[in-house]
């Protein structure tokens, strides 16, 4: 198997660019690289000018599918006479942070805590103690972020600078349960104690048309892993909406709905039919079926439509065991035109 290449963050790539800013002022001339040290790593990059002492770099994300790779990341130092603080200033392309539960309050540049230390490191490196203004920019940034999470986060106007080692891995699922993790203690902190868990884009506007009020996150697969943090966060209740190809799953234990990790969809639904006393002409028809979408006028045109109540009960119950009963899980099953199938509500 062939190893992924890491890449660097923009963080890094932010800190390379105010260092070299840094150093043009001081020394009288641009450095064609810099280098700095991420943990056993030496980050080397080739720096071009934008404009007097604004510095910029290509990111190179190495081979994990980052919406930033190729980008063009900058920063501009100004520093001042006096001793003092860093005050960092959200260029063209990097967003500001409106609303409150992220780790940076209200008003802020989304230049996240760990890219601040570093570039703060590097400033000082060269100016001591001196005051500076730091803005940092992403050529184009304000475009892609809209086709990122930045905007259902708060963050408007361009992308985040992020980075905890400086160092970017080849994406993980740890990668989106981190997302997750983010929105959920977003709306946390806002005082929200029930939250709607839908698995895409389809399920998250259909519930809004059903509960408008109810905050909603997007959790894709990864059911056991946002019960989890839902329970980190003491949230008191969670609705978890869905069509039934997703919900299925659940219903049967499964916590990651992801086909790679298994499926048993057919025979689930199988099983609450049989005991619910459906006749075997219409279980070979579900052993039989494609997908459980084109079965669904025909469930709902038998005397055995309550199934799906059943199935939500059953993914109700192994969701809150996933919790160890410290969260109630609502369940809402629906078709893909948003209409309810079923539902179970946990008292």
């Amino acid at each position: 198997m062939t190893r992924l290449r890491n890449g660097y963050s923009t963080g890094s790539c932010a800190t390379a660019c105010a260092l070299a800013s840094c150093l043009w002022q001081m020394e009288g001339e641009m450095p064609e690289q810099v280098t700095l040290t991420l943990g056993d790593t030496l980050y080397t990059p080739e720096i071009h000018a934008l404009g007097l002492y604004r510095c910029a770099v290509i990111k190179d994300a190495g081979d994990d599918p980052d919406i930033t790779d190729g980008c063009e990341v900058w920063a501009e130092v100004r520093p001042h006479h006096e001793d003092g603080a860093i005050r960092f200033i959200a260029g063209e392309g990097v967003g500001t942070v409106t609303k409150p539960g992220l780790k940076l309050p209200p008003g802020e540049a989304a230049i996240n805590p760990v890219p601040r230390q570093m570039i703060e490191k590097a400033v000082r490196s060269v100016f001591g103690s001196r005051a500076a203004d730091v803005t940092v920019g992403i050529t184009g940034g304000a475009n892609l972020a809209l086709k990122t999470f930045n905007p259902r986060l708060g963050i408007e106007g361009g992308l985040s600078i992020l980075g905890t080692t400086g160092i970017v891995h080849p994406m993980s699922e740890a990668a989106m349960v981190d997302t997750i993790r983010l929105e959920l203690q977003m709306h946390r902190a806002q005082g929200a104690d029930r939250i709607g868990l839908v698995f895409g884009s389809q399920g998250e506007k259909a519930l809004r048309c059903l509960s408008p009020d109810l905050p909603c996150v997007q959790i894709s697969n990864f059911v056991g892993d946002a019960l989890d943090i839902a329970a980190e966060l003491g949230l008191s209740r969670v609705l978890l909406a869905g069509q039934p190809g997703k919900l299925v799953k659940v219903a049967g234990g499964s916590m990651q709905t992801h086909s790679q990790y298994g499926d048993g969809r057919r025979e689930t639904l199988i099983a609450h039919l049989a005991l619910m006393g459906a006749p075997r002409f219409l279980l070979e028809t579900v052993a039989g079926a494609v997908t459980l979408d084109g079965l669904i006028p025909q469930l709902l045109d038998s005397e055995f439509c309550a199934v799906f109540d059943h199935l939500s009960k059953a993914a109700a119950s192994y969701a809150r065991a996933r919790t160890h009963d410290q969260v109630h899980v609502d369940i809402l099953m629906l078709d893909s035109a948003g209409q309810v199938l079923g539902g179970f509500h946990d008292s």
